[in-house]
C-alpha cells in the first residue's frame, strides 16, 4: 500500500475489495455489527493472484475460511447469514469456468430466501490479451459474455468491474442491496482477473469505516387503522408467521400481540420458531407439512393475518387450504411484492414495527374466549399425536426418522440449533419438532436444496459459537455435498451431523409412488451379474466415509444406541457423526400423514393402474382449489 500526496492510496482492484469490504458495518436497534464478517474462498487461475494475494496482504483484516466446493460455501455462507438476522455475511471467492457456475445453486438459494450472500468470481480478462483463455465460453454473437452471466437471474444485484475504478461505484451497490431488508439476496461482483490485479489510486475516503442502516420503515396510518377494522372485525382469525419476522427480529413483538389479542399463531417453514412451541397461541406448522391444528383453522379463518410470509403453495396447499367463503387476507410485510399476494389488504412495513403499532391500535381487543378454548384443545391433542410418534417402547429396536427425532428432542435445550433442508425430514420437522428458542429450528425450504445442511451448519456454528449445531442429513442429501466435512475438520468447527440411512431417495419416491411413478429411480437396488435388481441395500458405508474425511462417527444400531450417541455427540468438542439406520423407505417416518394437499400434476393419460388411479385422486382435490381475488 502507497499513500500520494493527493489523499489518495496506491492498491490493486483487488485489494481494495477487500480493505473496503473489512470497513463496512450493518446498524439496527443501536447495535453494530460487521458486514462481511469472512470470505470464503477456492483458488484458481481467475482469482489466486488477486482476490488471494489480497486476502494474504490483509489477513489481519479479513478472516478466511479454504472450502472444497463452490457451492457448499455460498450455503455457508447464508448459514451464517441467517443466524446472523441477515445483519451480516460472508463474501464467497472463486476462479472462473466451474468455479464461477458452481456458485448458482447457491445462488439461487440465498435470493429465493432472501438471504445476503456476496460472490465475488474470477472472470476472464477484461483487456482480451488472449482469446479465449483456459475456461472462458466463447459466444459467437457477443464479446462481452462468460458464465458468469448465468449469475444474473439469480442475483438481487449484478455488476462486472472491468475498470479499477468501476469498482467505487459497485461496491457501494453492492452493499446497498446487502443491507436492503426489501431487496436483499445473492449480491454478484465479477471481476475480470487482469482488473484484480491492476493498480489505482483509490480516494482514502473509499476505506473510511461505513455504516448502512437497516432500516424499520413504519406502517402508513390509513393501512394501519383499516388493518386494525379487518382484526376487530373477525371472528376466527389466525397468523400466518413467515421468515421475516425472523428476519425482523419480531418474535417477541408477535407474542405480546398474540397475548394481548388471543390469535392463534401458525408457522411456515422459514418462520417456525416465531413462537416457542409451549406458548399457548402457537398451534405449529400451517400447509402441507403442517400441523392438523394449523390448517383446521386455516380451513375454517375469515381472516388470515401474514405477517412476513411470502405464501409458497406448501403453506396455502396449492391454492386448496384458505376454504372459507368470504375468507380476507391482511399482510404485514416489507416487500410490497409480497404484501399484495392473496390479494390481501397490505400493511408494507418492517414487521417488529407493524406488529407494535397494530398491537397499539387494537387496544384491549380479543377474540372469543370460545375460539380461544377451541384452538387450545386442538394443540393438546397434537401434542398427543406427537408424542406418540416420538414414542420408542422398544429401546432394543431398529428407530423410525420420527423417533431419531424424538430421541433429539429429549436431549436438546434452547442453546441447541437444527439444521435441515431436503428429503423426508422438513415435512417431520415441520409438524413434530418442538421449537425452544427462536433461532433453533433451521430449515432451509425455500429452495429445499439437497446437500446444504452440512456447509450451512458450518456457517450456523461460526455465526452462533459454543452453541451446539446439528445438521440432519438423510443418505441421499448427504451424497450430495459431504465435502465440507473436511472444512469442518481442519477448522475444528464442532458440529453434530445425524446420517439417516434409510437406503433411497425416500421421500421422492414416497411422492412417485402416490403420482403413479411407482417408485421408479428412486430407491437402492443392488444389480446383480445376471442383470436384476436384489431387494437388499446398496453395500455403501457413509459412516465409513464420513470418518475418511476425518469426523469421529458414533453408530447407532438401536434406540438404546442412538440415545447415547446423540449425548455423546453433543458434549464433543469437535466434529462428530451419529449415523443411524432408521426403517425401512416404507417406513420413513411414522408421523401422521400429511394434513393438506401439495399439487403435484399427475399423467393425464396412462395405461399404468396406478398412474390412472393416482390422476382420479388428482382431479378430486383439484376441484378444490380456489384463487383469492
Amino acid at each position: 500500500m502507497t499513500r500520494t500526496d493527493a489523499g489518495t492510496v496506491r492498491l490493486t482492484t483487488a485489494q481494495a475489495l477487500v480493505r473496503f469490504l473489512s470497513r463496512q458495518y450493518t446498524e439496527r436497534d443501536g447495535e453494530r455489527r460487521r458486514l462481511i464478517g469472512a470470505t470464503w474462498g477456492i483458488f484458481g487461475h481467475g482469482n489466486v493472484a488477486g482476490i488471494g494475494q489480497a486476502l494474504v496482504e490483509y489477513a489481519d483484516e479479513m478472516p478466511f475460511h479454504q472450502g472444497r466446493n463452490e457451492q457448499a460455501m455460498v450455503h455457508a455462507a447464508v448459514g451464517y447469514a441467517r443466524q446472523c438476522g441477515r445483519l451480516a455475511t460472508h463474501a464467497v471467492t472463486t476462479s472462473i469456468g466451474p468455479g464461477a457456475t458452481n456458485l448458482v445453486t447457491g445462488a439461487a438459494l440465498a435470493t429465493v430466501n432472501r438471504l445476503p450472500v456476496l460472490l465475488l468470481p474470477g472472470d476472464t480478462f477484461a483487456a482480451r490479451p488472449a482469446d479465449p483463455v483456459l475456461q472462458q465460453l466463447e459466444v459467437p454473437y457477443a464479446g462481452d459474455v462468460s458464465v458468469n452471466d448465468c449469475l444474473r437471474p439469480v442475483s438481487k444485484y449484478f455488476d462486472r468491474v472491468t475498470r479499477p475504478e468501476a469498482l467505487i461505484p459497485a461496491a457501494l451497490a453492492a452493499a446497498r442491496v446487502l443491507t436492503d431488508p426489501v431487496e436483499t439476496g445473492a449480491v454478484t461482483l465479477a471481476l475480470p482477473q487482469d482488473v484484480q490485479a491492476e493498480a489505482y489510486d483509490w480516494p482514502e475516503e473509499f476505506f473510511a469505516e461505513r455504516v448502512w442502516a437497516v432500516r424499520r420503515p413504519a406502517p402508513d396510518p390509513g393501512e394501519l387503522a383499516a388493518a386494525a377494522g379487518a382484526v376487530r372485525a373477525a371472528r376466527r382469525p389466525v397468523v400466518i408467521a413467515g421468515g421475516g419476522v425472523h428476519h425482523s427480529a419480531a418474535e417477541d413483538a408477535l407474542r405480546r400481540f398474540a397475548d394481548a389479542t388471543g390469535i392463534p399463531v401458525a408457522s411456515t417453514q422459514a418462520g417456525k420458531g416465531s413462537l416457542c412451541f409451549d406458548h399457548p397461541a402457537d398451534v405449529g406448522g400451517i400447509g402441507h407439512t403442517g400441523t392438523a391444528t394449523a390448517n383446521e383453522l386455516a380451513r375454517a379463518a375469515d381472516l388470515v393475518i401474514g405477517v412476513g410470509t411470502r405464501y409458497s403453495d406448501f403453506t396455502t396447499a396449492s391454492g386448496t387450504l384458505f376454504e372459507r367463503p368470504g375468507v380476507r387476507f391482511l399482510n404485514l410485510n416489507v416487500t410490497p411484492f409480497d404484501g399484495h399476494k392473496m390479494a390481501g389488504a397490505t400493511l408494507i412495513a418492517d414487521a417488529r414495527t407493524a406488529l407494535e403499532a397494530l398491537t397499539r391500535e387494537l387496544g384491549d381487543h380479543r377474540v372469543e374466549p370460545a375460539y380461544t378454548a377451541q384452538y387450545r384443545g386442538d394443540k393438546a391433542r397434537w401434542e398427543q399425536r406427537v408424542d406418540a410418534a416420538y414414542a420408542a417402547d422398544e429401546p432394543d429396536a431398529r428407530p423410525t426418522q420420527a423417533q431419531v427425532l424424538g430421541a433429539l428432542d429429549a436431549l436438546v435445550t434452547e442453546e441447541d440449533i437444527v439444521v435441515n433442508a431436503a428429503g423426508s425430514l422438513p415435512g417431520d420437522l415441520h409438524k413434530l419438532w418442538r421449537t425452544r428458542s427462536p433461532r433453533q429450528y433451521h430449515v432451509e425450504y425455500g429452495y429445499s436444496c439437497m446437500g446444504y445442511e452440512i456447509p450451512a451448519s458450518i456457517g450456523v456454528a461460526l455465526a452462533a459459537p459454543g452453541r451446539p449445531v446439528w445438521a440432519l442429513v438423510g443418505d441421499g442429501t448427504y451424497l450430495m455435498n459431504p465435502t465440507e466435512i473436511v472444512t469442518a475438520v481442519q477448522e475444528n468447527v464442532p458440529v453434530k451431523v445425524v446420517i439417516l440411512q434409510n437406503h433411497g431417495y425416500a421421500s421422492i419416491g414416497g411422492l412417485s409412488r402416490s403420482v403413479g411413478g411407482e417408485r421408479f429411480g428412486t430407491d437402492y437396488r443392488f444389480r446383480a451379474p445376471d442383470g436384476t435388481y436384489s431387494r437388499d441395500p446398496l453395500p455403501v458405508d457413509l459412516a465409513a466415509n464420513a470418518a475418511s474425511l476425518g469426523m469421529r462417527v458414533l453408530r447407532a444400531r438401536t434406540v438404546r444406541d442412538l440415545r447415547a450417541a446423540l449425548l455423546e455427540a453433543r458434549g464433543a468438542d469437535r466434529p462428530t457423526c451419529v449415523y443411524v439406520e432408521t426403517e425401512t423407505a416404507d417406513t420413513v417416518s411414522g408421523p401422521p400423514p400429511a394434513q393438506a394437499w401439495w399439487d403435484v400434476p399427475v399423467a393425464e393419460t396412462a395405461t399404468r393402474r396406478s398412474a390412472v388411479e393416482a390422476r382420479k385422486e388428482y382431479d378430486r382435490h383439484v376441484t378444490a382449489r380456489r384463487r383469492h381475488l
